[in-house]
């Protein structure tokens, strides 16, 4: 139960913050509204990690399907058959992490009339909705993002047995959480600015999930129609990102 209690509060935690300063920015009469995209990614990537510190040394602090199926195919010591519990584990800390940002904010959510920021608090949305852009803009932020995290891994020698990444070692101590949020504010400032970043199926899809069941006063629909694209883009980049640090590694 460890792992699974670690993943689930530490993607709560995550979202959170994230989804709360997004609240924070463009919810009507907070004090941060207006703030902008600085904020917003600055928060995200403390986000991830305070997140990070705060269990990794429970259950490595994965927090992102794309991360524990990238570790998953990397890493032969960590074993499929726990990949389940993590992802399981994630979707329900994203979900009760949307509840506690709308529970935050609770005032605020009958203040503001527009319903496509009450959706962006929770969900990620495209500045240009083209499918096959936003898709690859979500690959390829999610790419960026594994291939870092498996570089810290390597860099900071905290090698498993048969080679592999040892998260459970690598993000609980010492400066790798921070490293991996500076990688999530980068990829935000450099390139989320076309999708809103997701690079994290647990990130979109569990808050998405929370939107849809709240009653959120003046709420729009929980755009079902674009969900599937934060949610393959990164697991699509998980995938490649594995492949490319293990050919690099031969």
């Amino acid at each position: 139960m460890q792992p699974f209690l670690g993943e689930m509060v530490g993607t709560m935690i995550l979202v959170t913050l994230g989804d709360g300063v997004v609240a924070n920015v463009l919810l009507k009469k907070t004090k941060g509204q207006g703030s902008g995209w600085i904020v917003i990614t600055t928060a995200w990537g403390l986000a991830v990690a305070v997140a990070a510190y705060s269990v990794g040394r429970f259950s490595g602090a994965h927090l992102n399907p794309a991360v524990t199926i990238a570790i998953a195919l990397y890493d032969p010591e960590f074993a499929w058959s726990r990949v389940p519990l993590y992802i399981g584990a994630q979707m329900i800390g994203g979900v009760l992490g949307g509840i506690l940002v709308w529970l935050h904010y609770y005032p605020h959510w009958s203040e503001t009339e527009d319903a496509d920021s009450k959706l962006a608090v929770f969900s990620t949305s495209p500045a240009i909705r083209h499918a096959p852009s936003n898709l690859t803009g979500e690959i390829l932020g999610t790419l960026l993002l594994v291939f870092g995290i498996l570089a810290i891994g390597a860099n900071a020698g905290e090698l498993s047995r048969a080679g592999g990444v040892d998260l459970q070692k690598a993000f609980s101590t010492g400066l790798n959480p921070l490293l991996v949020g500076l990688f999530v504010w980068v990829i935000g400032l450099s390139l989320g600015g076309t999708t809103g970043y997701a690079i994290n199926p647990a990130r979109d899809l569990g808050p998405r999930i929370a939107h849809s069941l709240l009653p959120i006063p003046g709420k729009r629909d929980s755009d079902w129609g674009y969900s599937w694209i934060p949610v393959m883009g990164p697991l699509i980049g998980g995938f490649a990102a594995a492949f490319l640090f293990k050919w690099i590694s031969l």
